[in-house]
């Protein structure tokens, strides 16, 4: 019965938390827009001062996770897809997209390697780390529909920037092997370890 009663007790505490975090984002999101900010950042900011308990985390993330997975993040694809029209992108803005794509390989993947090849990496290493550091991920597709939302970009680079960090991003896996064909990442992986190790 004790047992019972703690565990009742834990239950109902995890609910009340996650009330009160969920009503504390949506608070910070209406602040942040009222403000001129965009919402995004006041949930962002809602993240960042909520308490990292790891009771109180842990739990609250396994009940989220799946609906955030399988429900919002695909939604949230999905939307930015709808919202890019590949159509937009014609005659000389091509060459602005082929222009934006060798700066975004440059600065990522180049900056990346030179950076991993100065902290004593072999160029072969360097170049790997500088093709997964190449991809692009969720946080550019938001920042994207923010700069979208509010007018900073126009729907024809909105495109161009999406189409770029798809390509970057299916680009990664051929890259990288065949920077390593025929060789064999995994002692590449321990070298890497042990060169972060000595520094």
């Amino acid at each position: 019965m004790p047992n019972t009663v703690l565990l009742l007790s834990q239950i109902a505490v995890i609910l009340l938390a996650g009330q009160f975090m969920g009503r504390l984002l949506v608070l910070s999101a209406c602040t942040t827009e009222r403000l001129g900010v965009h919402a995004v950042f006041g949930a962002f900011m809602a993240g960042v001062v909520m308490p990292r308990d790891e009771r109180l985390a842990r739990p609250l993330l396994e009940r989220f996770h799946d609906l955030m997975v399988i429900l919002f993040l695909p939604l949230f694809f999905a939307f930015t897809g709808l919202r890019t029209s590949i159509g937009l992108i014609s005659g000389d803005l091509w060459a602005v997209f082929v222009l934006i794509m060798l700066v975004a390989v440059a600065g990522k993947m180049l900056g990346s390697a030179v950076a991993a090849r100065s902290g004593g990496l072999s160029w072969r290493e360097a170049l790997a780390i500088g093709s997964l550091m190449n991809t692009r991920g969720l946080m550019e597709l938001v920042v994207l529909n923010v700069g979208l939302d509010i007018g900073v970009i126009s729907p024809a680079l909105f495109a161009m920037m999406v189409l770029m960090a798809l390509v970057t991003t299916f680009m990664t896996q051929p890259v990288f092997s065949r920077i390593y064909r025929g060789g064999h990442p995994q002692r590449s992986a321990a070298g890497v370890r042990a060169t972060v190790a000595a520094s």
